[in-house]
C-alpha cells in the first residue's frame, strides 16, 4: 500500500533506531528511506514517515493512537510483549463491547497503539488506523473535525459514526472511521477529561501531485487554522499537517542543489516547488 496520507512521527534524533523496532515487531513490515533527517517505514502496508527534529521538545501523546487491526490473539499479545518493555498501559488487554480483545498502550517512544482484534475487511484491509482523539480545549469539536475534513478530501467517505448515550459527554462522538486520499483514519472525542491535546509530535503528511495540490490544501487548511514553517501547518481543529510535494526526497535531499534547497525551504511557510527547483 502506498499511501498518500503518512503519518509522521517526530523524535529527537532516533528515528533511525524507532523505525527499525517498529519494523521488527510488526510482520511484512521495513526501513525503505533512511537520510539523517527522514526515516520511511512500511508498517505492514502501512508507509511510516519519522523525523529527526532535533529537541524532544514535542512528546506524543495519546491524541493521535494508532489502531492495529488483528484476526488473532496471538498476534495481538505478541505486539503487546514487545510494546509493553519500557511502555505505559492505558486500558489493559480484556474483552471490551466493541472488541472480544483489545488494549490500548504507549510504547517506550511514548507513542499508543490500540491493539483490537477484528477483521481486516471493516478498514478495507488497512492493518494500521492513525486515530484522532478530541480532547482537552478541543473536546467535542471531532464532528465539526470530520465535516471540516470532508469538505477538505474530494473522495471523503464516512463508515459511521457512534455516539456517547450517557454521561457528561453524552452526544458526543465515540468512535467514527472514514478515508480520505484512500486512506482510512478514525476520530473520537475522549470519553473522560484529558490535560493534553494534539502537538507536532505526530503529524499527517498531505503528499501533493503538484503545486496546484499544495496550494489547495494549504489554503484549506490554514483559513481558519495558521501557518508554520517548511510545509507544516494546524487547522482549526488543532491536528497538524505537512503539506508537501511527492518528490520532496529530491528536491532537498538527493538533487544537485539540494543544500540550496534545503535552504530555501526553511525560509518558506508554504513550499513553492520552483523555487526548490531553481534554488
Amino acid at each position: 500500500m502506498k499511501n498518500n496520507v503518512i503519518p509522521s512521527l517526530w523524535f529527537k534524533d532516533n528515528a533511525m533506531e524507532a523505525m527499525e523496532y517498529y519494523s521488527s515487531i510488526f510482520p511484512n513490515s521495513g526501513v525503505s528511506v533512511k537520510n539523517s533527517t527522514v526515516v520511511c517505514a512500511n508498517l505492514s502496508g502501512v508507509e511510516f514517515m519519522a523525523l529527526n527534529g532535533g529537541t524532544d521538545k514535542f512528546k506524543p501523546n495519546p491524541s493521535i493512537s494508532f489502531m492495529v487491526v488483528c484476526e488473532k490473539k496471538e498476534e495481538i499479545n505478541h505486539l503487546w510483549n514487545e510494546l509493553k518493555s519500557d511502555g505505559k498501559v492505558y486500558m489493559e488487554l480484556d474483552r471490551y463491547p466493541w472488541s472480544e480483545y483489545y488494549g490500548w498502550i504507549g510504547d517506550k517512544y511514548r507513542n499508543t497503539w490500540q491493539l483490537y482484534m477484528g477483521s481486516l475487511d471493516d478498514v478495507n484491509n488497512q492493518k494500521i488506523v492513525p486515530t484522532l482523539m478530541f480532547s482537552h480545549i478541543h473536546q467535542g469539536k471531532c464532528e465539526e473535525a470530520i465535516a471540516f475534513y470532508e469538505s477538505l478530501f474530494p473522495d471523503f467517505k464516512s463508515y459511521g459514526i457512534m455516539r456517547y448515550l450517557e454521561g457528561e459527554f453524552e452526544g458526543q462522538i465515540m468512535h467514527s472511521q472514514f478515508k480520505i486520499n484512500d486512506f482510512v483514519l478514525a476520530a473520537m472525542d475522549s470519553g473522560v477529561k484529558q490535560s493534553f491535546t494534539f502537538n507536532k509530535a505526530i503529524s499527517l503528511t498531505i503528499q501533493c501531485k503538484n503545486q496546484q495540490e499544495i496550494n489547495y490544501y494549504w489554503n484549506k487548511i490554514t483559513e481558519n487554522g495558521r501557518e508554520l514553517q517548511c510545509g507544516w501547518c494546524q487547522d482549526e481543529y488543532g491536528v497538524f499537517w505537512q503539506v508537501v510535494p511527492y518528490n520532496m526526497e529530491n528536491l532537498v535531499v538527493n538533487s544537485p542543489n539540494a543544500k540550496r534547497a534545503f535552504e530555501a525551504l526553511m525560509k518558506m511557510n508554504k513550499i513553492e516547488i520552483k523555487e526548490l527547483e531553481n534554488a
